[in-house]
């Protein structure tokens, strides 16, 4: 029973690290959300509905790839390369 015991809050405390994380990441995006928001209305006239949606979905996204290329890159493994002794 103390072994199960053990084993649920090695579990627990793990999950909540992550969902504590992920929520934290959450509020960062939104407030990155808000102020690429802000910048975008600075240039494009109030009236531009559409225009502004797509235009701030068009900068998003390419920010996005940017940022998992990068992060990708940063975190990828060296590649292993065959070493060969010859006699």
């Amino acid at each position: 029973m103390k072994a199960e015991t053990n084993e649920t809050k090695n579990q627990i405390l793990p999950t909540i690290s992550t969902l504590m994380t992920t929520a934290f990441g959450l509020i960062a995006a939104l407030a990155w959300n808000q102020a690429i928001q802000a910048i975008i209305l600075q240039f494009l006239p109030k009236q531009s509905g559409i225009l502004g949606l797509v235009t701030y979905a068009i900068i998003i996204t390419i920010i996005a790839v940017i940022a998992t290329i990068s992060i990708a890159r940063a975190i990828a493994k060296p590649a292993v390369q065959e070493v060969r002794i010859v006699e």
